[in-house]
């Protein structure tokens, strides 16, 4: 059994500014980096990663996990975002940037069943299965032009003619990619294109792993308590979300030990 895995979820939003009296001063430095301050606990004790979701009405998930890599050593940090939000060449250049700046650490999530009224807020009016098909070529375009050139490619949502980049762009490694979903069109997507696929924690994982050979599983987890439950099926990635950084960090070294 593979040693399990844990991903810390950062917060995308950062407090607004106490509203204070006119007479008073604060001279005190604005906590503006919650994600950072979280990242960096984490990096410190002892976990694996951490991922920073798509919210539409937080902060950019790519722009916080790049933060996030500045502040950290080990920690590897894979942002969730939304493949209507750029085109794949400029994502992979974007990230092919960061992995260079941070040892090539960053990973991608795709958000792709996103809810419709979010993603036509913002532009994106396609539904169905053509989501799966477009997040396929994305990643299809996203790692062609990442291997060098020249790439050419002609599909339904993205055509590129003489693409790809030189070195050094090209010389980092390609984010990890972690997919998600329980379609059939989710399921080829993952079969196709991802390295890790992550399950709900209500997700039939005994019916879907046979259907995703070669993968790692990953599960979002209310509590490290129901870790050895899905380790038992196979999962090894675990996304928890909590706010005692250090004591849980802890937790999880002593469990790693006790294995």
């Amino acid at each position: 059994m593979s040693t399990p895995r844990f991903h810390l979820v950062l917060p995308t939003r950062s407090p607004a500014a106490a509203e204070l009296p006119a007479f008073v001063t604060d001279v005190r430095p604005t906590l503006a980096d919650p994600a950072g301050r979280a990242a960096a606990a984490a990096d410190l004790s002892g976990w694996a990663g951490a991922l920073v979701p798509f919210d539409p009405d937080g902060q950019e998930s790519l722009t916080v996990a790049a933060g996030a890599l500045r502040r950290t050593r080990h920690l590897r940090v894979v942002a969730e975002f939304h493949p209507a939000v750029a085109t794949p060449v400029y994502a992979a250049k974007l990230s092919a940037s960061l992995q260079r700046f941070s040892a090539g650490r960053l990973g991608w999530r795709l958000a792709v069943d996103v809810d419709p009224a979010v993603a036509r807020a913002q532009g994106d009016f396609l539904t169905g299965a053509a989501r799966a098909r477009r997040a396929g070529e994305f990643l299809t375009v996203a790692k062609g032009v990442w291997g060098g050139g020249p790439f050419d490619f002609a599909g339904d949502f993205y055509e590129v003619v003489k693409g790809g980049f030189a070195a050094p762009l090209s010389s980092s490694p390609f984010p990890e990619v972690h997919l998600s979903g329980t379609s059939p069109e989710a399921l080829e997507l993952s079969r196709r294109h991802a390295d890790v696929h992550v399950f709900a924690a209500g997700d039939d994982l005994a019916a879907l792993v046979p259907e995703l050979p070669g993968l790692r599983y990953g599960v979002h987890l209310p509590s490290i308590d129901a870790a050895g439950e899905y380790a038992a099926l196979g999962v090894t990635e675990f996304f928890l979300q909590t706010e005692d950084v250090y004591r849980l960090g802890e937790h999880v070294k002593e469990r790693a030990l006790d294995r």
